[in-house]
């Protein structure tokens, strides 16, 4: 029988038989080649409550082995499976005897490597197409004949391997969803994981449950639980010393070291001078007086102003930015220490973001391309003094909120809206000074002030102001000014992976317009970025 439909990933009680060694072993794998939302599948199948991980399109069926995962997705990719070089999986996946679903790429791959035939076809599909079922059995159950599913493809099967049969349809694409039911191998041709895809979820949650037959135990209680057990293993008597922003992140792995570790932990807060205005003081305020977690502040503002001076590239002045936090967080230690362990809230999406897992070892060729590095992924210099310890490197930023709330993290700092480890310095595009960070800082702090005061703070996924390195005529009391521009910058999100502009009210933009052309100093425009993601990023560097 199919597990009730949660809301969403992690609500349900953990079973105290079973640890995080247990939750791994209810996996299902995604073998990424090449596609932006390889992450987003995996999201999605978190939403189940079943653990999945993203691996490149190279891992053999040896390692699939050993890892035993309940089943396996294939994802999406740029290439076309007949052109030389196309990335290929390891041919024996199909004999494991584990279930085997193909999205769009991976769909024709299995096709093709199966003995059937894929063609570049005169009439693509992209965007929104009615599927209509032959065989609402297994991958399709519940999902409603003529319902929308979202298509992004040129190449289209053309002749079924042996054995395989029909499942959907549409007015383009022939071979829409395709089984082999005895071997549990599926394709479909449409991306199942996007929001504009009706019944995606619920085709999702047919391979998990009926078809992989996994169950739902990947939930907040239990990853604490042997969280704090791993950890406890790993440190032993020995000390850490944490990375704090004061983010959700940090916070919340504050916290869970706290409980794991107690005294052996030491927050360290660096203020680099890219923070928000008075964010600094109220958080080693809050930390101190609420919490009862002890932070030693660092102000190091003039130091990495320095360290990124005259520099424009965003990659650079990443890469400068998490070196300057590793040096300084070595110099420190040598006054508050000794520690051997540095803590760090990394996620899932900065690791695949960062992630070089698909570099060709022959041509140094990537499949995916790495959309930006992350200050505490790809920053990390190679003589790193410490090392690294990073319990939710696995998990969504949803995931961690889950968890930040199951251990007394206030909603305050839970719900509090992303935002990056360089901070401000890459939300002024170009070369960073003292002045333009006194500019954005102003301008945000209106920002923020107005999108709380509407009531839809919690309503969007990020609201913020981004500074441009030009500046345009404008007038100001009879007088021309010559000045620089505020890019506001609203979106909704459910897990940053994607992203839509928020409609926000014309009142509200005018209200922010006026306040920062009338507040802020050196700013005689505001303009409204009405970007998503793809093809734009949330932020601009």
């Amino acid at each position: 029988m199919t597990p009730p439909i949660e809301p969403s990933v992690l609500d349900a009680p953990a079973s105290t038989s079973q640890g995080f060694d247990a939750l791994e072993r209810q996996m299902i794998v995604i073998l990424d080649f090449g596609s932006q939302y390889s992450e987003l599948i995996a999201r999605r199948i978190r939403e189940t409550q079943v653990y999945s991980e993203v691996l490149s399109y190279r891992t053999t069926v040896e390692q699939l082995r050993q890892l035993n995962p309940k089943g396996i997705i294939l994802s999406g990719g740029p290439n076309s499976v007949y052109d030389q070089g196309a990335p290929q999986c390891d041919p024996g996946i199909w004999e494991l005897g584990i279930p085997v679903l193909g999205v769009c790429y991976g769909m024709q791959l299995m096709v093709q490597q199966l003995g059937g035939s894929v063609e570049r076809t005169d009439r693509g599909e992209y965007g929104k197409a009615k599927i209509e079922i032959d065989d609402p059995t297994d991958l399709l159950t519940n999902v409603e004949d003529n319902s929308i599913m979202w298509m992004s493809h040129g190449d289209s099967v053309t002749k079924l391997p042996e054995g395989f049969g029909l499942l959907a349809h549409t007015t383009n694409t022939p071979c829409a969803a395709i089984a082999e039911h005895d071997r549990n191998l599926y394709g479909v041709q449409f991306h199942p994981e996007v929001v504009h895809s009706q019944f995606g979820q619920a085709l999702i949650r047919n391979f998990v449950y009926h078809i992989c037959k996994c169950e739902p135990t990947w939930t907040t209680e239990a990853f604490v639980e042997e969280s704090i057990r791993e950890i406890r293993a790993k440190i032993g008597d020995k000390r850490v010393l944490l990375a704090l922003s004061g983010g959700v992140d940090s916070s919340t792995l504050a916290f869970l070291l706290h409980r794991a570790i107690g005294d052996q932990l030491t927050c360290m807060f660096i203020d680099q001078g890219f923070m928000r205005k008075l964010e600094p003081e109220r958080l080693v305020k809050l930390f101190h007086e609420q919490f009862h977690i002890d932070v030693a502040y660092v102000n190091a503002r003039e130091r990495f102003v320095d360290a990124i001076a005259g520099i424009t590239d965003p990659e650079e002045k990443r890469k400068r930015i998490g070196h300057e936090f590793i040096r300084v967080f070595e110099e420190e230690s040598k006054r508050l220490g000794p520690f051997d362990y540095l803590a760090q809230g990394t996620l899932y999406p900065d690791v695949i973001e960062s992630a070089d897992t698909n570099v060709d070892p022959q041509t140094g060729e990537r499949v995916a391309v790495k959309i930006k590095s992350h200050h505490n992924v790809g920053g990390l210099p190679k003589d790193l003094q410490f090392k690294l310890v990073e319990p939710l490197r696995k998990l969504f930023k949803d995931e961690v909120r889950k968890v930040g709330r199951s251990i007394g993290l206030p909603e305050e700092i839970v719900n509090r809206q992303p935002f990056p480890g360089p901070g401000l310095a890459i939300r002024i595009l170009g070369e960073v000074t003292n002045e333009k960070l006194n500019i954005l800082r102003d301008a945000d702090l209106i920002v923020r002030q107005e999108i709380n005061r509407a009531g839809i703070y919690h309503d969007v996924w990020q609201a913020f102001a981004v500074l441009l390195p030009v500046r345009s005529v404008g007038v100001m009391g009879d007088q021309r000014t010559y000045a620089y521009p505020i890019v506001l910058r609203c979106v909704k999100s459910e897990d940053g992976m994607t992203a839509d502009w928020a409609r926000i009210p014309y009142d509200l933009l005018e209200t922010i317009s006026n306040r920062i052309v009338n507040e802020v100093k050196g700013v005689n425009r505001v303009v409204y970025d009405i970007t998503s993601k793809p093809p734009g990023t949330i932020e601009w560097e």
